[in-house]
């Protein structure tokens, strides 16, 4: 029978890489082959604190000792709702992040309170910024700040953003090389605002509008109008009817398009008014419908057939994936 010491040293480097950090350290504990592999540099590319309220002495141990340069991608959470002796995300140790991590390129941040934290501080070399459930400054993503900050930036993600408004979506065009923006329950942007905001965001290729109090007619509607080279949609089903579907018609780029349940209102178009909709998308491959209900039934089997062409997908809301940083 195989034991561990007959793995190679790729396979326990997988196993290893599922294991949270504090035990992944442990472990090197056990034999020398053991720590020799969690000091891997591969092992250390993606990291996931978001399971600790960790001292800062601790994350400035692991920030010198294990990711430094091997760091790609880094989950970590502020301890917002910790009480107020809990350490907090610092200016400082943004700042850190960007010299000792040159190869850092995402960023997750949850329930951290960045207030006092300058924008400016961030690394550099991030290409997707994800913020959940964070209080940021108003002055963090206004059109009047630096355009020089976060040059090589393409993806944000605002997920529960409190302080998130019109004047901020705006201000994203500071952000020249975006092209991927996903909103999450950042319910004080407006229509009217959604809809000046796309128009200086014209050169988009994604965007996701998820659980927000705007209707997806009117959402579909901005796009329509602004973002005629917008490659993947999703968003909420929530006020779509079939003649609010019909303005993305002929949509040039458009590959993806998901839209996202639970159905709650009779407007929503049936699968027949669908399928019309996206044969006139020549550009479509994949159609995604989740948390419909419609799985398993009849409206994906004419989905399906109708649209040969296209990946149709009918599936219940999939749990998060632990695989976060793909």
């Amino acid at each position: 029978m195989a034991t561990f010491a007959d793995l190679p040293d790729s396979v326990l480097l997988e196993i290893f890489s599922y294991l949270p950090v504090r035990d992944r350290i442990r472990i090197s504990r056990v034999c020398h082959r053991w720590k020799r592999l969690v000091d891997d540099r591969w092992l250390w590319r993606h990291v996931d604190l978001t399971l600790y309220t960790m001292r800062p002495k601790v994350m400035w141990h692991l920030l010198r000792r294990y990711m430094a340069s091997r760091l790609h991608s880094l989950r970590m959470g502020g301890y917002l709702f910790s009480g107020s002796q809990a350490p907090q995300l610092s200016p400082a140790l943004m700042r850190a992040l960007g010299q000792k991590c040159p190869n850092l390129k995402r960023l997750c941040l949850h329930v951290a309170n960045l207030s006092m934290v300058p924008i400016t501080s961030l690394p550099c070399t991030l290409r997707t910024l994800e913020l959940h459930s964070c209080e940021i400054s108003m002055a963090w993503l206004l059109k009047e700040q630096d355009p020089t900050v976060l040059p090589l930036l393409e993806c944000i993600v605002l997920d529960r953003v409190p302080a998130f408004r019109d004047e901020h979506l705006q201000g994203l065009t500071r952000f020249r090389a975006l092209r991927s923006l996903v909103l999450g329950g950042t319910y004080r942007v407006t229509e009217t605002g959604l809809d000046m905001g796309l128009q200086e965001l014209s050169y988009l290729q994604r965007l996701e509008v998820l659980g927000c109090t705007l209707s997806a007619d009117s959402t579909l509607l901005a796009i329509s109008r602004h973002l005629r080279d917008v490659r993947k949609i999703r968003l909420t089903v929530r006020g779509l009817s079939a003649p609010g579907l019909s303005v993305l018609e002929g949509m040039p780029a458009l590959e993806s398009l998901c839209l996202l349940g639970p159905l709650i209102t009779p407007e929503m178009p049936s699968p027949h008014e669908i399928l019309s909709s996206c044969l006139t998308m020549p550009k479509l491959r994949v159609l995604e419908l989740q948390g419909l209900g419609w799985e398993g039934q009849e409206a994906e089997r004419i989905l399906s057939k109708g649209l040969p062409h296209c990946m149709v997908i009918v599936r219940a809301c999939p749990k998060e994936s632990m695989d976060w940083w793909m």
